[in-house]
């Protein structure tokens, strides 16, 4: 965008602000404020609960988790020797919230009609004193996405993180509510139990994955243990009027968070079920459960993948 009061003078790039991919019936947007998901449309179905192009989006719709996901206690944690704060929501919510790059540029590294890869960096700052580049994969196909994560250690220090994803998914729920219709399989048999805030309590419980219709139930869990095919793999299955959805995760992500959009504004609640692989649960900077520690130099990878099958 052009500046007409100071003609001739280079101004920071204001575009482009998003991706898009298309393989058969398939269309995918992937936000670069971000990194993450904004819409993937099949045939008429919007399989994601996303938000449109330029929006703020609400809940972290599709949002990058890096390098935390969920809340860390007060901003808190200490890391060899070091007490580190970072920011929180709000001195009535005085968690940190979902990492560092849910709103910050990302660039397109490599694309073509039906792939694309972006990367940002995570550059130190005093909560966070680590330096990180990650890139994303987005590789769609007519009936299936795969989503690859790498995260380098681009510092001169071992860097803990951990990182999870976001998306909502909708299978037909056209006013708030209409969630409960759903049937849900959950590979999960162990339910980390939170308080209020979403932090945990140090209690665990038993969980039986076998949901079916979701009805009133509402979730804001985190699920581990998780269950897995011969191949190693772990799948969730969401069936609704639109479609079934089929996601499955890697041995790179041992906890999934399940979340029904309760506490969501009016005309966004309840109408789409957040399914969000991670590689550890809230509170794990502090807690030190399944941190990711990289070495100088060192990488990470972990990939989900999403099928879907329109409603007849």
């Amino acid at each position: 965008m052009p500046f007409e009061s100071h003609p001739g003078r280079p101004w920071p790039a204001t575009g482009p602000i998003e991706v898009q991919l298309r393989s058969g019936e398939a269309r995918l947007a992937v936000d670069l404020r971000g990194g993450g998901l904004r819409r993937l449309d099949v045939g008429g179905w919007d399989v994601l609960d996303g938000y449109e192009e330029g929006e703020v989006p609400i809940g972290r719709r599709g949002g990058v988790l890096l390098p935390w996901p969920n809340r860390l206690r007060d901003g808190r944690w200490r890391w060899n020797g070091a007490d580190l704060q970072l920011d929180v929501v709000s001195p009535e919510k005085p968690n940190a919230m979902h990492g560092l790059v849910s709103f910050q540029p990302w660039s397109v590294l490599a694309s073509a009609d039906d792939t694309v890869t972006v990367g940002t960096l995570v550059e130190p700052r005093s909560g966070y004193p680590f330096r990180l580049a990650a890139a994303i994969d987005y590789v769609l196909s007519a009936d299936r996405l795969e989503v690859t994560v790498r995260v380098g250690n681009a510092g001169r220090e071992p860097a803990p993180f951990g990182l999870g994803l976001h998306p909502y998914f909708a299978v037909g729920a056209r006013e708030d509510g209409d969630v409960g219709q759903a049937e849900l399989t959950l590979p999960a048999r162990t339910l980390l139990v939170v308080d209020d805030g979403g932090l945990p309590t140090g209690e665990t419980r038993p969980f039986d994955g076998g949901v079916g219709r979701i009805g009133d139930r509402a979730f804001d869990d985190p699920l581990t243990d998780l269950t897995r095919n011969d191949d190693g793999w772990a799948r969730v299955r969401l069936r609704g009027p639109a479609g079934a959805l089929e996601l499955a995760l890697d041995r790179a992500w041992p906890w999934l968070q399940v979340f029904t959009g309760d506490t969501l504004p009016v005309g966004q609640r309840r109408r789409s079920v957040a399914l969000e692989p991670m590689t550890c649960p809230p509170n794990a900077l502090a807690d030190g459960v399944d941190l990711v520690v990289l070495e100088p130099g060192g990488t990470w990878s972990g990939t989900w993948t999403l099928a879907w099958t329109p409603g007849g």
